[in-house]
């Protein structure tokens, strides 16, 4: 069984085929970061427009590559919800017209749980129940997957997501979109900082007030006439967001006592991160999953797992 996956949720255009092992044929993804660099962030009109423009090529690419054709595929997976609304309906109506043309089965998947099938396309053994950390551009939530991939929400963010605010973090600073790889890239984590932030609500995550320290920070640095030390800040920052994810992670390891945890979505790429919670898992005996990192960001073959997933 083959199926089809289609990403559009952002400003990514994404198509993969994946078999009924989970194993990767093709996953082709063509990015606009250039095109949105300009105006330092994603332009909704201008993603959508650039899906349309993308998927019939990155479909026939990634039919080349996975040496396939269109009428070996069996079923097709494609992101409904949530994203961009004008990106997630280019990808939603041509998945339904391909399913439709080719009298196959149409899966619509949610984004979030394209993240969580990352973790099974990277790593076979891993098996439920077990903690899932989803931390992206959008999304900061903690669940619990039960058995048949049926998710739990523990805890998620009151306000901003942790990848928003590294993003909102590096336009602050100057720092060229998209921000949050740079800001860790500009990080210098062996400098001594006393934290700008250690205090954030009991019940969720929360990363408003981190970002408000930052920029309070930064405005009084400048009224001094203090140079503004940028691998300082960003270590800074950076320290601070990923304490709270490994507080708050590790306060529902400990009440739930499960020894499985998997981290997915973009921030999950990030290596302080990645170093961090395997230091942490380690000391609470708990077995670690993380996404292959080309497989961190929005592709299409997480959501042809998510779809296969569902199937199964």
């Amino acid at each position: 069984m083959l199926t089809l996956g289609i990403e559009t949720s952002c400003d990514e255009t994404s198509v993969a085929v994946i078999d009924d092992k989970f194993n990767i044929l093709s996953n082709v993804i063509i990015s606009q970061i250039d095109i949105h660099k300009a105006f330092g962030g994603v332009v909704p009109e201008i993603a959508a427009r650039n899906h349309i423009e993308n998927i019939l090529p990155v479909l026939d690419e990634a039919l080349k590559k996975a040496n396939i054709t269109i009428e070996q595929i069996d079923q097709v997976a494609a992101t409904t919800e949530p994203g961009l609304p004008g990106a997630v309906m280019v990808g939603r109506v041509f998945g339904k017209s391909l399913a439709n043309a080719l009298n196959i089965p149409f899966i619509p998947v949610n984004h979030l749980h394209g993240h969580m099938s990352s973790l099974r396309l990277s790593n076979p053994e891993i098996n439920t129940p077990f903690l899932c950390l989803l931390v992206s551009g959008g999304h900061t939530i903690l669940y619990q997957v039960n058995n048949n991939w049926e998710t739990k929400m523990l805890c998620t963010t009151a306000d901003d997501a942790v990848g928003e605010a590294f993003d909102k973090v590096a336009r602050v600073l100057g720092l060229q979109y998209p921000g949050g790889p740079k800001v860790a890239q500009t990080a210098d984590m062996s400098l001594p900082f006393t934290p700008i932030l250690n205090k954030f609500p009991k019940d969720c995550f929360s990363y408003s007030g981190l970002k408000t320290a930052v920029l309070n920070f930064i405005n009084r640095e400048k009224q001094k006439g203090n140079s503004i030390n940028m691998p300082e800040i960003c270590a800074n920052f950076q320290y601070c967001a990923i304490n709270q994810l490994l507080s708050k992670t590790k306060e529902f390891l400990e009440k739930t006592e499960i020894k499985t945890l998997g981290i997915c979505g973009g921030v999950s790429a990030n290596q302080y991160l990645r170093e961090q919670f395997s230091e942490m898992c380690k000391s609470l005996g708990v077995n670690l999953y993380l996404p292959n990192p080309s497989l961190c960001g929005d592709n299409a073959a997480m959501i042809a797992a998510a779809g296969l997933l569902n199937i199964k």
